[in-house]
């Protein structure tokens, strides 16, 4: 997604993006159907990275997304969602009893930007926490973390580094290496303040003000 329209997302934007992750999952939980609506469809008709994280009495419950921009935003939130509450395979599959106990949250992604620097302390004052996710490739192996998890584990950039090569599968120190490739990128969050409740807006110039 381009820098513009990334930023031009608005908070109604991110209500109906919230409610569609939530009606996707009801309706694939209650009736094994897909979610079909063709307005909604025709407004989010742009690529764009997401991630859809579900979170119950404040704790993880599911969290997965495309943070490359190659499906359609309407297409990907609900890929994502389904896949969050079925398919992450660090949690069991999110039942019907737990809907209404839970709370979803949607990040859209401005696209990935490599991080080149000629020395690895570089990136320590050029990654902000808040304000920067991370992704982290090197072997074959990738990591992604949200802008928004350092922000909520209270780590510093090198933490930050060091688990985002940790969520790749690779030594914490890898960050420090030549042949790691380290990119950032921005994301806008959008989250109920209670299941099924209020739908607020939380960039990551708000996460960095808290």
């Amino acid at each position: 997604m381009c820098m513009d329209r990334f930023q031009k997302i608005s908070d109604k934007d991110g209500e109906s993006l919230v409610k569609m992750a939530r009606k996707t999952v009801h309706d694939r939980l209650k009736n094994n159907l897909k979610n079909n609506d063709v307005e909604f469809d025709l407004k989010f008709n742009f690529n764009s990275g997401v991630f859809v994280t579900i979170n119950k009495n404040n704790s993880l419950r599911g969290c997965i997304g495309f943070p490359l921009p190659f499906k359609k935003l309407s297409k990907g939130l609900r890929d994502a969602a389904v896949s969050a509450a079925i398919n992450d395979t660090r949690f069991s599959p999110l039942t019907m009893e737990e809907l209404n106990q839970v709370v979803f949250e949607v990040t859209i992604l401005s696209n990935p930007e490599e991080i080149k620097v000629n020395n690895s302390n570089e990136y320590l004052s050029i990654i902000k926490i808040g304000r920067d996710g991370l992704i982290v490739e090197n072997s074959g192996f990738s990591g992604l973390l949200l802008p928004q998890v350092p922000k909520e584990y209270r780590w510093n950039v090198e933490e930050f580094l060091s688990f985002t090569c940790e969520k790749a599968g690779l030594n914490p120190n890898s960050w420090k290496e030549s042949s790691t490739k380290i990119s950032k990128f921005e994301g806008v969050i959008f989250k109920e303040k209670s299941p099924n409740g209020e739908i607020v807006r939380e960039s990551t110039k708000d996460v960095l003000n808290k």
